[in-house]
This record gives structure tokens, sequence and C-alpha cells, in this order.
């Protein structure tokens, strides 16, 4: 994808993932997986989500985070299952995560899956609002009372389900780009945020 593409012209798609937690000499898995697509000239939307099989029992301090229980996952796919999904709905997108690697460690369960580029939320509001207190994602979107816009477009969620943080995400990037003016320029702006001047909004 070319970086000189101007940010309108683009689709792109946030995945969040959700894990079983940490065990003591495993690598850890996911146990929910959401997606959410935005165009800028239209709303965000094209919204999936799906909780993920694992071998594991989700841990007290991960379900305490997520509120995700063993029960939950019964009958669920495993994250390889949904393979054409992701093909879709990742593929040929600028894909957006809040704080990106847990996201790329997980889709390494698909090797050489070529999607991309990224643009990390996280590394825009540091340099969008360096002296903010915190730039978690659920601070950030009360900040720029964004979180009531969220809540309607996924009723019944909360912060730490993947399909609401997901949509979060792509919220704060739209808020972004519309705040700063930036959908007339190119794609690098997004994915090196800290090379470029921006002016800060004001919310």
């Amino acid at each position: 994808m070319d970086p000189e593409t101007p940010i309108r012209e683009l689709r792109f798609t946030a995945i969040d993932f959700e894990s079983a937690g940490a065990a003591r000499g495993k690598t850890d898995v996911p146990v929910q997986i959401g997606l959410a697509s935005w165009q800028p000239e239209n709303e965000p939307g094209e919204l999936f989500d799906s909780y993920l099989a694992c071998d594991r029992p989700v841990s007290w301090s991960a379900r305490k985070v997520h509120g995700i229980r063993d029960e939950d996952l019964v009958g669920a796919p495993r994250l390889q299952e949904l393979w054409p999904t992701l093909k879709q709905r990742l593929g040929g997108a600028v894909v957006v995560a809040h704080g990106k690697g847990t996201e790329k460690r997980f889709l390494r369960a698909f090797p050489g899956h070529g999607f991309g580029p990224w643009v990390d939320t996280l590394l825009l509001a540091r340099a969008a609002w360096p002296d903010h207190p915190s730039h978690g994602l659920s601070e950030l979107c009360d900040f720029c009372e964004l979180s009531g816009e969220i809540e309607a477009m996924v009723p019944d969620r909360r912060w730490h389900d993947a399909l609401f943080d997901a949509t979060a995400s792509l919220v704060l990037l739209r808020h972004l780009v519309d705040a700063l003016d930036l959908d007339r320029q190119p794609l690098a702006v997004l994915l090196q945020p800290g090379q470029h001047s921006w002016t800060r909004p004001e919310r």
C-alpha cells in the first residue's frame, strides 16, 4: 500500500484481542476477537466479533479484566478457523489497533498473512496530546467525549470487550483525522506520527 495515498481514499479495519491471561511456562492465547471497519467518507461500520476456543482455562486475573468465562468459549471456533473472515476484512485495509503489539503477536498464527500497514492509535494520541495524563483508550475516549457514541454503536458491551475496544480505536482514529484535518493528507502522517507536525485539537 502506497504511504502517499490520501487518507480519505483508504479503508481502515481496527482489531482487538482479549486473552486467556498469562500461564507459567505457556504463551498467552486469544479468547475473543473484535473487528470494526471505516472509510473516511462513511461512518464506522461492518462490525464482527467472536469468542475463540483455547486449550486452557481463562485465568482469574484475565477474567477479572474482561469478564470472559470458560463456559463462554464452549463451541467457539479456533482463531485459525476464522482465516476467511480475517482475510476479507483485513486484506487491503490499513490495520488499526491501540497498542498494536498484542494484536500483531496473535496474528502470527497466520504466517505471511501480509496484513498492514498498521496505524497505532496509542502512538497517534501521544503525538496529539503529549501532556495528557493517560493515553489509555478509555481515558482518551472520555477526554474526547466519544464514549457515548461508542456505547451507542456497540450496546450492551463495555471496555475490555474486543468489539468495544476495536470500535473505540476506530472512533478515536476518526476523531483525530477530523480534528487535525488530515483526511487529504497521505497515509504516511498516521504511520509515523512523531515525524510530522500537527496542530493539536482542543478536544
